[in-house]
């Protein structure tokens, strides 16, 4: 498959060493960006519409949109008929992660990241999935 598609899989490993640069390396307490997202939330948090949000809300929900394109890639790479292997892949990187996390300084390791990136997988693949199927023919779909 990375043989047909190069470009796609030269993409799917700029994102895998992203996704390990903003997850595994060592960061301080009062890292800038944990200040920055703290002050978006408090920012938001002030505005009545947006109150409702918290910094663990987002942040949960940054995991998951981090792992949506784990799912598309490799359902991609892989062909939707493989959709579960991709979610096999999202899910033990996300394993590797919060493993690494455990003794990576400044890094916590928390099951709801497994959950949140596991959810970004499995909406990226579902993604895959429908537009693949919004591409077939009605007639092959019927």
């Amino acid at each position: 498959m990375i043989r047909r598609h190069p470009v796609l899989a030269a993409v799917t490993l700029v994102y895998l060493v992203a996704v390990g640069l903003i997850t595994l390396l060592p960061q301080s307490p009062d890292s800038t960006g944990s200040a920055v997202a703290r002050a978006i939330v408090a920012a938001l948090r002030g505005f009545p519409p947006t109150a409702w949000v918290t910094y663990d809300g987002a942040e949960f929900t940054a995991n998951i949109v981090m792992f949506v394109p784990m799912g598309v890639l490799f359902t991609l790479l892989l062909g939707v008929h493989r959709w579960w292997l991709a979610l096999v892949i999202g899910v033990a990187a996300t394993c590797l992660i919060e493993g690494a996390q455990l003794v990576i300084p400044g890094r916590f390791s928390d099951v709801r990241d497994l959950v949140a990136n596991s959810l970004g997988t499995l909406i990226g693949i579902g993604i895959v999935a429908a537009a693949t199927a919004a591409r077939r023919p009605l007639a092959v779909r019927e």
